[in-house]
Protein backbone atom coordinates (compact mmCIF):
# COMPACT_ATOMS: atom_id res chain seq x y z
CA UNK A 1 0.00 0.00 0.00
CA UNK A 2 1.08 3.09 -1.19
CA UNK A 3 2.02 5.66 2.03
CA UNK A 4 1.46 8.90 0.43
CA UNK A 5 -1.91 10.13 -0.60
CA UNK A 6 -3.00 11.50 -4.48
CA UNK A 7 -2.91 15.11 -2.18
CA UNK A 8 0.95 14.69 -2.25
CA UNK A 9 0.96 13.88 -5.70
CA UNK A 10 -0.86 17.06 -6.70
CA UNK A 11 1.32 19.29 -4.24
CA UNK A 12 4.79 17.61 -5.61
CA UNK A 13 3.41 18.19 -9.06
CA UNK A 14 2.40 22.06 -8.31
CA UNK A 15 5.76 22.66 -6.42
CA UNK A 16 7.90 21.79 -9.48
CA UNK A 17 5.97 21.09 -12.30
CA UNK A 18 7.08 17.77 -13.15
CA UNK A 19 4.68 15.03 -14.73
CA UNK A 20 2.01 12.89 -12.97
CA UNK A 21 3.47 9.94 -14.19
CA UNK A 22 7.40 10.71 -13.01
CA UNK A 23 6.11 12.54 -9.69
CA UNK A 24 3.74 9.14 -8.93
CA UNK A 25 7.00 7.31 -9.11
CA UNK A 26 9.22 9.17 -7.46
CA UNK A 27 6.99 9.23 -4.38
CA UNK A 28 6.96 5.24 -4.88
CA UNK A 29 10.58 5.16 -5.21
CA UNK A 30 11.02 7.02 -2.26
CA UNK A 31 8.42 5.77 0.18
CA UNK A 32 6.29 8.94 0.61
CA UNK A 33 9.38 11.01 2.02
CA UNK A 34 8.65 14.31 0.11
CA UNK A 35 12.31 15.80 0.19
CA UNK A 36 13.52 12.16 -0.68
CA UNK A 37 11.46 12.38 -3.46
CA UNK A 38 12.19 15.85 -4.98
CA UNK A 39 16.05 14.81 -4.91
CA UNK A 40 14.75 12.01 -7.06
CA UNK A 41 13.16 13.83 -9.86
CA UNK A 42 16.19 16.65 -9.61
CA UNK A 43 18.80 13.86 -10.45
CA UNK A 44 16.30 12.29 -13.35
CA UNK A 45 16.28 16.02 -14.47
CA UNK A 46 19.60 16.67 -14.41
CA UNK A 47 20.69 13.53 -16.30
CA UNK A 48 18.35 15.11 -18.87
CA UNK A 49 20.63 18.10 -18.99
CA UNK A 50 23.33 16.75 -20.56
CA UNK A 51 21.57 15.14 -23.54
CA UNK A 52 20.13 18.52 -23.85
CA UNK A 53 23.68 20.54 -23.78
CA UNK A 54 23.74 21.19 -27.57
CA UNK A 55 20.17 21.70 -28.31
CA UNK A 56 19.44 24.87 -29.84
CA UNK A 57 17.40 27.68 -27.39
CA UNK A 58 15.52 29.68 -29.87
CA UNK A 59 12.70 30.79 -27.24
CA UNK A 60 12.59 32.68 -24.44
CA UNK A 61 12.18 36.08 -22.55
CA UNK A 62 14.06 39.37 -22.10
CA UNK A 63 14.30 40.96 -18.52
CA UNK A 64 15.46 44.65 -17.42
CA UNK A 65 15.88 46.78 -14.71
CA UNK A 66 17.37 49.84 -12.92
CA UNK A 67 19.04 50.20 -9.88
CA UNK A 68 20.27 52.94 -9.00
CA UNK A 69 22.59 54.56 -11.87
CA UNK A 70 22.87 51.16 -13.39
CA UNK A 71 20.41 49.35 -15.91
CA UNK A 72 20.09 45.85 -16.70
CA UNK A 73 18.99 43.57 -19.12
CA UNK A 74 19.12 39.86 -19.72
CA UNK A 75 18.29 37.23 -22.41
CA UNK A 76 16.93 34.40 -20.93
CA UNK A 77 16.56 30.86 -23.59
CA UNK A 78 14.92 28.13 -23.83
CA UNK A 79 13.41 25.79 -26.09
CA UNK A 80 9.88 26.62 -26.89
CA UNK A 81 7.41 28.74 -26.91
CA UNK A 82 5.43 27.13 -24.05
CA UNK A 83 7.98 27.08 -21.79
CA UNK A 84 8.85 30.80 -22.31
CA UNK A 85 5.48 31.73 -21.29
CA UNK A 86 4.97 29.41 -18.19
CA UNK A 87 5.14 31.24 -14.66
CA UNK A 88 7.84 29.14 -13.75
CA UNK A 89 10.19 30.22 -16.54
CA UNK A 90 9.22 34.04 -15.96
CA UNK A 91 8.99 33.53 -12.06
CA UNK A 92 13.27 32.11 -12.71
CA UNK A 93 13.78 35.16 -15.40
CA UNK A 94 12.89 37.38 -12.21
CA UNK A 95 15.00 35.67 -9.79
CA UNK A 96 17.84 35.35 -12.43
CA UNK A 97 18.08 39.14 -13.11
CA UNK A 98 17.75 40.13 -9.25
CA UNK A 99 20.58 37.86 -8.23
CA UNK A 100 22.53 39.54 -11.62
CA UNK A 101 21.81 42.86 -10.38
CA UNK A 102 23.01 42.17 -6.91
CA UNK A 103 25.83 40.89 -7.70
CA UNK A 104 26.85 43.90 -9.70
CA UNK A 105 27.75 41.38 -12.67
CA UNK A 106 28.59 43.07 -15.75
CA UNK A 107 29.44 39.71 -17.65
CA UNK A 108 27.98 36.66 -19.09
CA UNK A 109 30.68 34.58 -16.41
CA UNK A 110 29.79 36.55 -13.73
CA UNK A 111 26.09 36.80 -14.05
CA UNK A 112 25.98 33.13 -14.09
CA UNK A 113 28.58 33.04 -10.97
CA UNK A 114 26.31 34.90 -9.31
CA UNK A 115 24.73 34.25 -5.74
CA UNK A 116 20.81 33.27 -5.56
CA UNK A 117 19.54 31.03 -2.63
CA UNK A 118 22.53 29.48 -1.49
CA UNK A 119 23.79 28.37 -4.97
CA UNK A 120 24.90 29.83 -7.96
CA UNK A 121 22.74 31.00 -10.79
CA UNK A 122 23.46 28.89 -13.20
CA UNK A 123 23.24 26.32 -10.76
CA UNK A 124 19.77 27.41 -9.75
CA UNK A 125 18.64 27.23 -13.89
CA UNK A 126 20.03 23.74 -14.16
CA UNK A 127 17.78 23.00 -11.13
CA UNK A 128 15.11 24.77 -13.11
CA UNK A 129 15.93 23.25 -16.57
CA UNK A 130 15.63 19.44 -14.60
CA UNK A 131 11.95 20.27 -13.76
CA UNK A 132 11.21 21.93 -16.89
CA UNK A 133 12.46 19.72 -19.29
CA UNK A 134 14.37 22.26 -21.80
CA UNK A 135 17.70 23.85 -21.78
CA UNK A 136 17.53 27.07 -20.48
CA UNK A 137 20.60 29.81 -20.40
CA UNK A 138 21.32 33.32 -19.98
CA UNK A 139 22.60 34.05 -23.33
CA UNK A 140 23.07 37.36 -22.57
CA UNK A 141 23.70 40.58 -20.52
CA UNK A 142 23.89 44.24 -20.94
CA UNK A 143 24.88 46.89 -18.24
CA UNK A 144 24.37 50.19 -18.87
CA UNK A 145 25.33 53.15 -16.31
CA UNK A 146 24.29 56.53 -16.36
CA UNK A 147 21.83 59.23 -14.81
CA UNK A 148 18.45 58.15 -16.15
CA UNK A 149 16.93 55.00 -17.72
CA UNK A 150 14.24 54.50 -20.90
CA UNK A 151 13.18 50.92 -20.15
CA UNK A 152 10.99 49.23 -23.36
CA UNK A 153 9.73 45.38 -22.90
CA UNK A 154 7.74 44.67 -25.82
CA UNK A 155 5.61 41.87 -26.80
CA UNK A 156 5.13 40.69 -30.04
CA UNK A 157 2.65 37.93 -29.14
CA UNK A 158 0.05 38.88 -26.42
CA UNK A 159 0.26 35.29 -25.44
CA UNK A 160 4.34 35.66 -24.59
CA UNK A 161 6.39 37.04 -22.41
CA UNK A 162 8.92 40.12 -23.64
CA UNK A 163 10.89 39.08 -26.73
CA UNK A 164 12.48 42.65 -27.60
CA UNK A 165 13.59 44.70 -24.55
CA UNK A 166 15.62 48.46 -25.08
CA UNK A 167 17.28 50.60 -22.73
CA UNK A 168 18.46 54.08 -23.04
CA UNK A 169 21.08 55.39 -20.26
CA UNK A 170 20.44 59.75 -20.51
CA UNK A 171 20.89 62.77 -19.00
CA UNK A 172 18.21 65.06 -19.31
CA UNK A 173 14.65 65.47 -18.09
CA UNK A 174 12.13 64.43 -20.90
CA UNK A 175 11.59 60.98 -20.24
CA UNK A 176 8.69 61.13 -22.90
CA UNK A 177 10.94 61.51 -25.39
CA UNK A 178 13.32 59.08 -23.95
CA UNK A 179 10.72 56.47 -24.12
CA UNK A 180 9.98 57.20 -27.55
CA UNK A 181 13.83 56.81 -28.22
CA UNK A 182 13.76 53.52 -26.93
CA UNK A 183 10.75 52.53 -28.74
CA UNK A 184 12.33 53.88 -32.13
CA UNK A 185 15.34 51.25 -31.38
CA UNK A 186 13.15 48.21 -30.35
CA UNK A 187 11.88 48.91 -34.47
CA UNK A 188 15.29 50.68 -35.77
CA UNK A 189 17.74 48.09 -34.42
CA UNK A 190 20.39 50.62 -34.92
CA UNK A 191 24.13 49.03 -33.96
CA UNK A 192 25.87 52.39 -32.64
CA UNK A 193 25.04 56.02 -31.42
CA UNK A 194 26.74 57.99 -34.13
CA UNK A 195 28.72 57.28 -36.91
CA UNK A 196 31.50 58.34 -35.43
CA UNK A 197 31.25 54.62 -33.40
CA UNK A 198 31.38 52.49 -36.08
CA UNK A 199 34.66 50.64 -36.39
CA UNK A 200 36.96 51.74 -38.96
CA UNK A 201 37.16 48.65 -40.35
CA UNK A 202 33.48 48.31 -40.95
CA UNK A 203 33.48 51.65 -42.65
CA UNK A 204 36.11 51.05 -45.01
CA UNK A 205 34.82 47.47 -45.81
CA UNK A 206 31.21 49.26 -46.94
CA UNK A 207 33.38 51.63 -48.65
CA UNK A 208 35.20 49.03 -50.66
CA UNK A 209 30.99 47.18 -51.59
CA UNK A 210 29.55 50.64 -52.54
CA UNK A 211 32.48 51.44 -54.40
CA UNK A 212 32.57 47.99 -56.40
CA UNK A 213 29.05 48.16 -57.12
CA UNK A 214 28.97 51.98 -58.44
CA UNK A 215 31.42 50.67 -60.77
CA UNK A 216 30.19 47.93 -61.60
CA UNK A 217 26.79 50.39 -62.35
CA UNK A 218 29.30 51.91 -64.52
CA UNK A 219 29.33 55.13 -62.81
CA UNK A 220 31.62 57.76 -64.12
CA UNK A 221 35.19 57.57 -62.42
CA UNK A 222 35.15 61.27 -61.77
CA UNK A 223 31.84 61.20 -59.55
CA UNK A 224 32.64 58.10 -57.88
CA UNK A 225 33.84 59.58 -54.69
CA UNK A 226 30.53 61.46 -54.46
CA UNK A 227 28.40 58.50 -55.24
CA UNK A 228 30.66 56.34 -52.44
CA UNK A 229 30.22 58.93 -49.85
CA UNK A 230 26.16 59.67 -50.91
CA UNK A 231 25.74 55.42 -50.31
CA UNK A 232 27.98 55.35 -47.27
CA UNK A 233 25.59 58.12 -45.92
CA UNK A 234 23.01 55.88 -46.25
CA UNK A 235 24.47 53.18 -44.65
CA UNK A 236 25.19 55.47 -41.28
CA UNK A 237 21.41 55.96 -41.36
CA UNK A 238 21.48 52.16 -41.09
CA UNK A 239 23.62 51.80 -38.51
CA UNK A 240 23.72 54.55 -36.15
CA UNK A 241 20.66 55.65 -34.16
CA UNK A 242 21.65 59.34 -34.42
CA UNK A 243 21.75 59.42 -38.00
CA UNK A 244 18.53 57.62 -38.91
CA UNK A 245 15.13 58.92 -39.36
CA UNK A 246 12.56 59.41 -36.54
CA UNK A 247 9.96 56.29 -36.96
CA UNK A 248 7.31 58.74 -35.19
CA UNK A 249 8.62 61.55 -37.89
CA UNK A 250 10.93 60.84 -40.38
CA UNK A 251 10.97 64.84 -41.46
CA UNK A 252 13.37 64.62 -38.40
CA UNK A 253 16.65 62.59 -37.41
CA UNK A 254 16.60 60.69 -34.23
CA UNK A 255 19.74 63.17 -33.08
CA UNK A 256 17.65 66.13 -33.95
CA UNK A 257 14.96 64.96 -31.87
CA UNK A 258 16.99 64.05 -29.21
CA UNK A 259 19.05 67.40 -29.25
CA UNK A 260 15.57 69.10 -29.38
CA UNK A 261 14.61 67.77 -25.91
CA UNK A 262 17.53 68.38 -24.27
CA UNK A 263 18.53 65.25 -23.77
CA UNK A 264 21.81 63.45 -24.10
CA UNK A 265 22.17 60.00 -25.01
CA UNK A 266 25.33 58.13 -23.85
CA UNK A 267 24.31 54.36 -24.56
CA UNK A 268 21.78 52.16 -25.01
CA UNK A 269 21.32 48.29 -25.83
CA UNK A 270 18.70 45.98 -27.64
CA UNK A 271 18.28 42.37 -27.53
CA UNK A 272 15.57 40.65 -29.35
CA UNK A 273 15.24 36.60 -28.38
CA UNK A 274 16.86 34.27 -30.48
CA UNK A 275 18.59 37.19 -32.89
Amino acid sequence: MANFSLEDVKTLRERLGTGMVDTKNALVEAEGDMDKAIEILRLKGAKGNAKRADRSTAEGLIAATQSGSTATMIELACETDFVAKGEKFIALADKVLAAIVAAGATTLDAANAASVDGKTVSEVIADEAAIIGEKIEVRRIAVIEADNFAIYLHQTSQDLPPQVGVVVGYSGTDADTARSIAQHISFADPQYLSREDVPAAEVEKERQIVTEISRNEGKPEAQLEKIVDGRLGAYFKQVALFEQEYARDNKFTVGKVISDAGLTVVGFARFKVGA
